[in-house]
């Protein structure tokens, strides 16, 4: 309804005209009043009595007990995207260490597994695994180490089973206290991976002897059955058992892979089951004989000749020297180094949380027996306060595991599914469809994943999601220390390493040779010209 009007008369209008031109301009105004609205056109309810909480309260007002129905609020999500203080999350609180700055929220990002673990509101977690995804030079190497590394201070031991590419040792040597297990390389250092293990609290002698040959027994079964490419057959199975127990009375509890080898070797054929178990020994043998005299010799066929420092702040096994020997022997190297860890960490009495860093995760998911290990031993990480963090560059990575549509493929693939707690870095665009069918991430995360910059990460937590930026808090020490891609980073210090100046780029450029001249008249006409201009 327009409060005030204006009306331009033109000059020269009659008298008439200007009574016409202000009858239409009343007409007008009139026709912008809303029309009258009674009470019960307006939906208002009947008042119960009259007096106060009726009509007469006040002149022409209305007194009513009655919520009154309004129409809720409608707009673009772009508008509603500006009401900062309902898009600000509360985050997961201030305990844990500094990992990044929640970019939402444009606060501190704090996290510990262990501390989400034990949350009982809608925030907390039920599992302390995590799993981090992310393409090359996404950042996640960096953003794991700032993580573990700033947990130190907390009470919490970073144990890395195998270091591939060595970039972990740096680390380790950086740390005070710090303990680098080097394997390969003329270094004389064996892990059993056989090793009994320190006693778990509170069980039983039965039930730990059974939990020490399971351990032993899925080890060899994994080692035998990653090198064949196909399933033990039950007389396979039978025949190792059987070199297994023998190994473990003669050695007095101390078997190793060398004693389950001559075991294999010489199997007794004294009574008529000895004798037809004696054929299944014939493929194993062949397999444990690259530990004992092939290429893998002199690193996990005898006994321990390093201990496992239980008060270091970090403890990496560096395997970089071994993984130059082919894929294969990189990941019967990974399962024994794990199986070695395993049994010397799985001590509850301790009361020690780790984390337990496994670069190329794929690796340990290689076999029917090694999935079934690593889901075990999943499961079992809450109990024994640590925290499993497996790094996969991309979901295809699984795709190695088993033949398309076979059981460990599928295995694999609800493993990693399982992992409730994330970290995913940016991706390549093949990942976007695995992400959404294997991970379950809504669209939007999908597409926002392909756009992340280098130290940005989606992390799932729980039920709620969080867009952090582990970067914007990385001291120089840690940056410097943290990065993984300086040998094809130029060195900017270098003395050789100097820009040119166009000058001298155009005397360093090839001269263009000199036309040979045309002999005939042509050729001579063309030179005297040029010659005379």
């Amino acid at each position: 309804m327009a409060r005030h009007s204006v009306t331009f008369t033109p000059a020269g209008l009659t008298r008439k005209q200007q009574a016409d031109l202000r009858r239409e301009v009343a007409t007008t105004l009139r026709q912008d009043e809303p029309a009258h609205v009674g009470r019960r056109d307006r939906s208002l309810p009947e008042p119960a009595v009259a007096g106060p909480f009726g009509p007469g309260l006040v002149s022409g007002g209305y007194w009513n007990l009655a919520r009154p129905v309004l129409p809720p609020h409608q707009a673009t999500s772009q508008h509603l995207a500006g009401i900062f203080p309902f898009v600000a999350d509360a985050g997961l609180g201030h305990r844990g260490p500094i990992v990044g700055v929640d970019l939402n929220a444009d606060a501190l990002w704090h996290f510990s597994p262990w501390t989400a673990y034990v949350d009982t509101s809608d925030r907390g977690t039920f599992s302390t695994n995590v799993l981090v995804l992310g393409a090359y030079r996404s950042g996640k190497s960096a953003t794991i180490k700032t993580l573990t590394t700033r947990s130190i201070a907390f009470g919490h031991q970073v144990v890395v089973p195998s270091d591939p590419k060595g970039e972990w040792v740096a680390l380790a040597d950086a740390i005070p206290g710090g303990r680098v297990i080097r394997l390969g390389g003329g270094t004389g250092a064996r892990l059993n991976p056989l090793d009994r293990g320190p006693r778990r609290t509170g069980t039983s002698d039965e039930v730990h002897e059974q939990m020490v040959k399971q351990r032993r027994t899925g080890t060899l079964i994994a080692i035998v059955e990653l090198t064949l490419g196909a399933r033990l057959t039950a007389i396979e199975h039978a025949a190792m058992h059987d070199a297994l127990d023998r190994c473990i009375a003669d050695t007095n509890d101390q078997p190793t892979l060398r004693g389950v080898y001559h075991q294999l070797e010489h199997p007794p054929v004294g009574t008529d089951q000895e004798r037809q178990v004696a054929p299944g020994a014939v493929q194993p043998r062949f397999v444990l004989r690259r530990f004992v005299d092939g290429d893998l010799s002199g690193l996990f066929e005898d006994a321990s000749t390093v201990e496992f420092d239980q008060d270091a702040p970090i403890v990496v096994t560096d395997t970089s020297e071994l993984f130059s020997r082919g894929e294969l022997a990189a990941q019967l190297t990974q399962v024994c180094s794990t199986a070695w860890i395993q049994a010397v960490i799985s001590d509850r009495d301790a009361k020690r949380t780790r984390y337990v860093v496994r670069e190329e995760g794929w690796r340990d998911m290689t076999s029917l027996a090694s999935l079934q290990m690593f889901q075990q031993w999943l499961k079992l990480s809450r109990h024994y306060g640590i925290s499993n963090i497996v790094i996969l560059h991309k979901m295809g990575d699984l795709d190695a595991v088993g033949d398309e549509k076979s059981l460990e493929r599928a295995l694999a693939y609800s493993i990693i599914g399982d992992i409730e707690n994330k970290f995913i870095f940016r991706v390549n665009h093949q990942e976007q469809t695995h992400l959404r069918e294997r991970l379950n991430l809504p669209a939007p995360h999908v597409d926002m994943a392909r756009q992340l910059r280098k130290g940005e990460f989606l992390a799932y937590v729980g039920q709620y999601s969080y867009l952090v930026d582990c970067f914007a808090t990385s001291t120089e020490w840690e940056y410097e220390l943290f990065k993984t891609d300086d040998a094809v980073t130029p060195d900017q210090n270098d003395p050789h390493l100097h820009l040119l100046e166009p000058d001298d780029l155009e005397s360093l450029w090839p001269a263009e040779p000199a036309p040979t001249p045309d002999p005939g008249v042509e050729g001579w006409l063309a030179t005297a010209q040029k010659e005379l201009s």
